[in-house]
């Protein structure tokens, strides 16, 4: 390994390529920080590039793109609640509120921090356990996915207030029913479209995110008149928008997150068609169930856990879904599917020879893995305060920016003015709900678990000759549906628990 470090350093720090993962950060931090685009478009523009470059080069150059992308993709989550990439839905949870309490600053900053660390410790677990990690991947069956799916679907507790489980239950349903418009992958037949042409491709994630983030927000907005104190708030808020600072206090709250989220996304990125949008949502609910009642209650609200754990995650899990790309040859998500085909055309061929054939390629990605992210911090820590003065823009210019590039981003997707009509549609239904108190975010969940829950699900029916006994017969399926079922019924039974011991005190109290 020693030896394998070595020839991936000597690789890594030409100056070729050290130049080479400097514009790859910058470039995909730039892309990413624009709502509507993401890790896929920013390698997808880098591919003509990289193709005329040797391979270290090109793949080192495409892979900086690709964790800069994600590095850049929480600034929009963060100022405007206009996650633009589903791994970063569950930044704006807590990193929006943060914003519009004059924090955005120190909410930068965090996520700045908590990226930069979940790279750094993944891709030391990339190095050390790559061989390994491949291995166990490949020992997860279709019935283990969809074990996985159930157990990210339950995070919908951790984004239920008090009393407000079934809502959530609710709205995740919704966002299952929305990812079963269109055609049916398996059997080719159009489902829910409503003999729509347009919806036979199903509903675009980036539409809906939008609309019921980004539009809905803006909407809430004009349609809540502001008070003099709001305005008070706001004027206050606007003037500290730059401060950066973050207390002793928050970074010991954030350490243990930090390690905790870098274990979790890293595992979750090491499985094919894993990702790190679950890792980032499953790090969240984590996060919210280990808080305890009191820390917990600030998740949604600005917390600095909530914030830190699905940062750390989704960038932990962007550096592990290169296990199985480079170990095993198999794309764990779009964007390193884009990166094999970029290996392919290199005439390399992914695999478990991959780092005895060719060395060099496979350590230097890794070791470019951490100049990388140190690039990315001392690029992006001295823009925050100017990147923070986004929402310093007074609103009635800021909320039509808002809208122009919600709309703009969805239609230059598509170039389908249907889209257009069915984001208005959402965002309206959106607004509604929210006014109603339904959260939005287990309805993304939801919907981005839905298709690939779906599918695994169908797999392992066929495998098991349409049996449902693979939910028991196999140990590791029946172990995360047992750890699933079990938080779902915890805060029934926390809840259940409390009323329990203040009708003792109170019989105790009578007694007395």
């Amino acid at each position: 390994m020693i030896e394998g470090i070595m020839i991936g350093l000597s690789t890594a720090l030409t100056p070729t390529n050290l130049a080479f993962v400097m514009l790859g950060c910058l470039v995909g931090t730039f892309i990413g920080m624009l709502p509507g685009l993401g890790p896929m478009s920013a390698i997808a523009l880098m591919i003509p590039i990289a193709a005329s470059l040797d391979p270290s080069a090109g793949i080192i150059l495409m892979a900086a793109v690709y964790y800069g992308a994600i590095f850049g993709g929480s600034t929009s989550s963060i100022l405007i609640n206009a996650p633009g990439v589903a791994s970063t839905v569950a930044t704006s949870f807590d990193g929006y509120p943060m914003a519009k309490k004059g924090m955005a600053g120190k909410a930068l900053a965090i996520g700045a921090y908590s990226s930069f660390s979940g790279g750094v410790i993944a891709a030391l677990f990339l190095l050390v356990a790559a061989p390994f990690l491949a291995s166990v991947s490949l020992s997860f069956h279709s019935t283990d996915y969809f074990a996985l799916m159930v157990l990210g679907l339950v995070a919908v507790a951790a984004f239920a207030g008090k009393g407000d489980m079934i809502k959530a239950l609710l709205m995740t349903v919704v966002g299952l029913m929305l990812s079963t418009v269109g055609t049916d992958q398996t059997q080719g037949v159009p489902r829910f479209t409503l003999g729509m042409i347009d919806l036979v491709d199903g509903i675009s994630f980036l539409l809906l995110v939008m609309a019921t983030f980004a539009l809905s927000e803006a909407l809430m907005a004009i349609l809540k008149p502001k008070t003099d104190s709001d305005r008070l708030k706001e004027r206050d808020a606007s003037q500290n928008l730059g401060s950066m600072a973050v207390s002793r206090s928050e970074v010991k709250d954030m350490a243990p997150v930090i390690g905790r989220s870098s274990l979790l996304g890293f595992l979750v990125g090491v499985l094919p068609g894993a990702g790190a949008t679950i890792a980032s949502f499953l790090a969240y609910g984590t996060e919210q169930r280990l808080a305890g009642p009191e820390k917990g209650k600030e998740f949604g609200k600005g917390s600095v856990r909530g914030l830190a754990a699905p940062e750390t995650a989704n960038n932990a899990a962007a550096t592990g879904s290169f296990v199985p790309l480079l170990t095993l040859g198999i794309p764990g998500s779009g964007t390193t599917a884009i990166m094999l085909g970029a290996l392919i055309g290199y005439g390399i061929q992914p695999g478990p020879r991959l780092y005895i054939d060719q060395p060099a390629v496979f350590w230097s990605v890794i070791v470019s893995m951490w100049i990388g992210n140190i690039v990315l911090l001392i690029l992006n820590l001295p823009l925050i305060p100017y990147i923070a003065r986004i929402l310093a823009v007074p609103s009635r210019f800021l909320l039509p920016l808002i809208l122009f590039f919600s709309l703009i981003g969805v239609y230059f997707v598509s170039f389908n003015t249907f889209d257009i009509q069915l984001m208005v549609i959402f965002a309206i239904a959106a607004v509604v709900l929210r006014f109603l108190d339904f959260p939005m975010a287990p309805m993304i969940l939801g919907f981005i678990l839905g298709g690939m829950m779906e599918e695994n699900l169908r797999r392992a029916l066929l495998i098991n000759n349409d049996s449902w006994s693979f939910l028991w017969e196999r140990p590791l399926t029946l172990s995360i549906l047992s750890i699933a079922a079990a938080c779902l019924v915890a805060p029934f039974l926390t809840s259940q628990l409390r009323k329990l011991k203040k009708q003792v005190y109170d019989k105790a109290g009578e007694g007395g």
